[in-house]
């Protein structure tokens, strides 16, 4: 008799769908994208091909879902710590480490390749979480702004500066530097601290 790993069919679907989330996301760690099959993923997360087939059509779905999956929950939780903080320059530490240890660690492709594998519309899917977490970001360099911790500049091209930054970061193996990378991006953007590390206003 088969052994029920979940209080109900609910909670089941939901267990099996995140170890074939898990397993996916394994594979591409370890293997990468090319050569990538729902049978390879099937047998990483122990269940039968059919029952990756009940959650994802094909290999391009299982990637959306994944990459929408692995983005909610990486944005979920950099909300929650950045509620927890008064400060923006703080906010913007945070922010910065947050997207540098998940840079460095991420099993995606980037985006060029993200953009060769999937459709129009699911790279646009995509593109919405991404553009959520650049609001966030946005959001914080304008209160830095207005509240006097930087100086004025266009958000827009603030904004591509520390992304761009950061991009670099992870690409040249700072993640082992973050607290460096975090306060060479604030000095960056115009933030100032005081002789025991505080943010001042400028």
């Amino acid at each position: 008799m088969p052994r029920i790993q979940a209080e109900s069919n609910a909670a089941q679907r939901a267990l099996t769908q995140r170890r074939i989330l898990d397993a996916f996301g394994e594979l591409l760690f370890t293997r990468g994208l090319p050569g990538l099959t729902m049978t390879d993923v099937a047998r990483q997360a122990g269940v039968g091909r059919t029952a990756v087939y009940n959650y994802y059509a094909d290999l391009e779905e299982l990637l959306i879902g994944y990459a929408l999956d692995e983005t909610g929950r990486f944005l979920s939780d950099l909300k929650d710590e950045l509620s927890r903080l008064d400060n923006p320059v703080d906010r913007l530490a945070v922010y910065i480490r947050a997207q540098v240890e998940d840079l460095s660690r991420r099993h995606l492709p980037p985006g060029p390749a993200m953009r060769a594998v999937l459709s129009p519309s699911s790279f646009a899917k995509l593109g919405d979480h991404v553009g959520e977490l650049n609001a966030v970001l946005r959001d914080i360099l304008r209160a830095c702004m207005e509240e006097g911790y930087i100086p004025r500049a266009d958000l827009d091209e603030l904004s591509r500066l520390v992304l761009g930054s950061l991009a670099a970061s992870a690409v040249r193996g700072q993640d082992r530097h973050t607290e460096a990378t975090v306060r060479f991006i604030q000095l960056g953007a115009g933030a100032r601290f005081d002789e025991i590390g505080r943010p001042v206003r400028t």
